[in-house]
């Protein structure tokens, strides 16, 4: 069955070619991203598949329909970028990846709170420049101190058992209890609690109405003052505003971003050569306390393997017209 693939980076090239070695599928990769201005790559093609910043709202929905796509497959987890009742009443079945690998993202989220803590890529840099000072690189023990993990889903659950491997206190919010996390002693508290004690929060929840701009200026005033903040998850959670004048206060002591509620047009791609235009990126990237990633945390070998298998197990379930596996209900 012919997959177009749209936002097509040379690495999605590689682990989907490796997972249709057989050449069960036929994949076309695009590499510009999905578009009323690219939709013509989709012409007479009955399934797509896209990314977290291709954005499919009713209009496109329905041009994509009238081309003949019936399958859209999301080669992620969350699919807040698309408009899902729009396509169930079209008659048009998205799939997504809900599990490609939440040790990757749980592990890059445990990397950026080591980094920002113990300074490590500044001390990168001035190794690197012959600087061996000491002077502004103390960090904390982490070790009995309380961390509050927003969300306890599969990425959020493993974030947590983490972190009580290093001795910390634990709290959680979510309205579904993880049993799992339970046994392991999480402490789940109300909202305001986790704010106002802990001393490194961590979001992992997923985006969508409810949740757009989850930590706001109210949110970030409750907080204890030197907060670590850490989102690997999705950037709408994250008023940036509220972020920068957080940081600006003192309110928030660290920041560790893999996620930017505009980074549809800078993400996944090189603009070294451009720069970047976006006032409120370049001020964050100006603190010596923020630590950046561009969306990396799921990128690991076993996290593109299950993606492009997962994904193309749903093309194959659709093709013979089996129940979707993956298939999204809202």
């Amino acid at each position: 069955m012919k997959l177009i693939i749209f936002n097509a980076k040379p690495y999605d090239m590689e682990s989907f070619n490796q997972a249709n070695n057989r050449g069960t599928h036929e994949l076309i990769f695009i590499e510009q991203p999905l578009s009323q201005a690219t939709a013509h790559f989709a012409d007479k093609a009955v399934s797509i598949c896209i990314f977290v910043n291709d954005i499919l709202d009713s209009t496109l929905l329905k041009h994509l329909f009238e081309k003949g796509v019936r399958l859209i497959c999301l080669r992620c987890a969350g699919y807040n970028n698309v408009d899902i009742n729009a396509a169930r009443e079209l008659g048009m079945h998205v799939v997504h990846v809900p599990a490609y690998s939440p040790y990757a993202v749980a592990e890059h989220t445990l990397g950026l709170m080591l980094a920002l803590n113990r300074h490590i890529p500044e001390a990168n840099h001035r190794v690197h420049r012959g600087n061996f000072s000491l002077d502004g690189l103390k960090g904390f023990d982490m070790h009995a101190k309380t961390a509050g993990i927003i969300g306890t889903g599969r990425i959020g659950a493993l974030v947590a058992c983490s972190l009580q491997a290093l001795g910390m206190r634990v709290l959680a919010v979510d309205p579904i209890i993880n049993k799992a996390c339970c046994e392991q002693s999480v402490e789940y508290v109300a909202m305001e609690t986790l704010l106002s004690q802990s001393d490194i929060i961590s979001l992992h929840c997923p985006y969508n109405e409810q949740n757009c701009h989850l930590i706001n200026a109210a949110s970030i005033s409750k907080m204890k003052p030197g907060v670590m903040l850490i989102n690997t998850s999705r950037g709408g959670l994250l008023d940036t505003g509220a972020a920068i004048a957080g940081l600006e206060s003192g309110q928030i002591g660290y920041l560790g971003l893999d996620v930017y509620e505009r980074e549809q047009n800078l993400f996944f791609q090189d603009l070294s050569d451009k720069g970047i235009d976006d006032t409120d990126l370049k001020t964050l990237l100006a603190f010596p306390n923020v630590l950046i990633t561009p969306h990396q945390a799921f990128f690991t070998v076993e996290a593109m393997r299950n993606i492009a298998e997962a994904t193309l197990a749903s093309l194959s379930e659709f093709e013979k017209n089996k129940p979707l596996s993956y298939e999204i209900s809202k």
